[in-house]
């Protein structure tokens, strides 16, 4: 088996794109996006960690709160003429078991205040799994009673 293969494979291109994708998007924020990233960013909001711009599937989140599986997306003008697609990707989102949080531009650089609140709301509605998994690899404690001296 070739070891480049991982490398240059469909899906290293594939990964790529959106890596490319997901930094141009970043370097180009709104108004309305720069102002929020500046309130999640860095664990400001409630010690949770955000990313921006994260790929999802076909979609890019606009921003992503990984451990409580919440996504904030902020939708411009362009999106009133784009609800059926809006609704699509919410939910594909959701059936990759994310919460979505839907805020217009103009809520975010006029209601700055409230809509952290609802973020911080929807951060606090988010409870681990009771099952989690158990640990694998180096954290995870050894049975001992089978092994042979």
């Amino acid at each position: 088996m070739n070891e480049d293969a991982g490398a240059s494979g469909p899906l290293f291109r594939e990964r790529e794109r959106a890596r490319v994708r997901a930094r141009a998007l970043r370097e180009a924020p709104t108004d309305a996006e720069a102002l929020l990233w500046f309130h999640l960013r860095d664990r400001r909001l409630g010690d949770h960690k955000f990313r921006r711009q994260r790929p999802v599937g076909p979609y890019f989140a606009d921003f992503a709160c990984l451990e409580a599986r919440l996504i904030v997306e902020l939708d411009g003008g362009q999106h009133a003429e784009a609800l059926a697609y809006d609704e699509r990707r919410t939910r594909f989102l959701e059936a990759q078991g994310y919460r979505v949080l839907r805020f217009w531009n103009n809520e975010v650089l006029k209601q700055t205040d409230a809509v952290r609140e609802r973020i911080l709301l929807a951060l606090q509605k988010y409870t681990p799994h009771p099952n989690p998994l158990p640990l694998a690899g180096e954290g995870a404690i050894q049975d001992t009673r089978n092994n042979k001296p």
